[in-house]
């Protein structure tokens, strides 16, 4: 019987980033072999590097990321995967005229993808962006940033505190006991099922977007110094909001060009090897299959009909 063992953290941290300090992890020469070896499954070896490419195929599509729970699915599917392909080969499924043809396809397809991508990579080692060139990127994007900034206004912020209480009776409790004097915070350490409860229902200083909607909208609708007259009900259970102060939220401030520089210089890497290969597309001498491609003729007239 096959024998699925969980995957060893630090193998695992491994395939999710390329390497570790040879001095961070047990057994590093081995795990840097190209030879090294995942599993060998009725006789047959599988290596590391088949494995690494497979799991970091399905990092990439999971939306949940990385997670122990995730690194043992991939590991079982990776199983599955290896036990039907030696049932297909058992069954010389590999002589199929189809299956031979797909799988040279995907053989091609593959190298052109591995060949494209290191191709990228050296190119991208032999492009420096100048220092001019990076200034004037960085005052672009600051200037986007600035734009953007000023395109979103004013934004304020607010220090409140609040009572949260499972139904809308209890709220309407707490708001009659306010009405006749009785302390905010005193009532939240007795009454609030929140985290702040104990705190007296503070709250940091937060903005509109920190919260959720009908908190936001009931705060943004109080004057300070006043607390919500009606319970405001969010899928937390129902608050009573006490607004304390506002004030005028510092504008948010771009990165520094020292920050900034290596994503710059990422971003103009990609940018020049993107202009390359689209002058590389442009000067191609491709000559389609005309019965299997359409190729629609371009239209546009040298010169405007003439008037009748």
């Amino acid at each position: 019987m096959m024998k699925t063992a969980r995957i060893p953290l630090v193998l695992c941290a491994l395939l999710a980033s390329g390497s570790l300090a040879a001095e961070d992890k047990p057994n590093a020469s081995k795990q840097d072999d190209p030879n090294a070896l995942i599993a060998t499954v009725n006789g047959a070896p599988y290596s590391l590097n088949v494995f690494r490419m497979f799991y970091q195929e399905q990092l990439q599509q999971s939306r949940n990321g990385n997670s122990p729970e995730f690194q043992q699915q991939v590991l079982d599917e990776f199983m599955t995967l290896v036990v039907a392909s030696q049932e297909g080969d058992r069954r010389k499924l590999a002589d199929d005229p189809d299956v031979a043809a797909a799988l040279q396809a995907a053989q091609q397809l593959e190298r052109m993808k591995l060949i494209s991508q290191a191709a990228g990579a050296a190119m991208a080692d032999e492009i420096n962006p100048s220092e001019d060139e990076l200034k004037t990127a960085y005052d672009k994007i600051k200037a986007d940033f600035e734009a953007r900034t000023k395109e979103q206004g004013e934004r304020i912020e607010y220090k409140a505190r609040h009572i949260l209480v499972k139904d809308e009776d209890e709220a309407k409790k707490i708001i009659k006991q306010l009405n006749k004097g009785e302390d905010f915070a005193e009532l939240a350490k007795k009454s609030s099922t929140g985290p702040t409860g104990k705190d007296g229902g503070e709250l940091d200083w937060f903005d509109a977007s920190q919260m959720v909607a009908p908190f936001a909208e009931a705060v943004a609708a109080m004057k300070p110094g006043t607390y919500s007259k009606t319970p405001v009900q969010t899928q937390f259970g129902w608050h009573v909001i006490e607004l304390q102060e506002t004030r005028k939220a510092e504008a948010p401030k771009p990165p520094t060009f020292e920050d900034a520089k290596p994503q710059l210089e990422a971003l103009l890497k990609r940018q020049k090897i993107s202009e390359a290969i689209a002058k590389m597309r442009n000067e191609a001498k491709v000559e389609f299959n005309e019965e299997i491609v359409k190729i629609t003729p371009d239209k546009t007239p040298e010169t405007a009909p003439k008037d009748k």
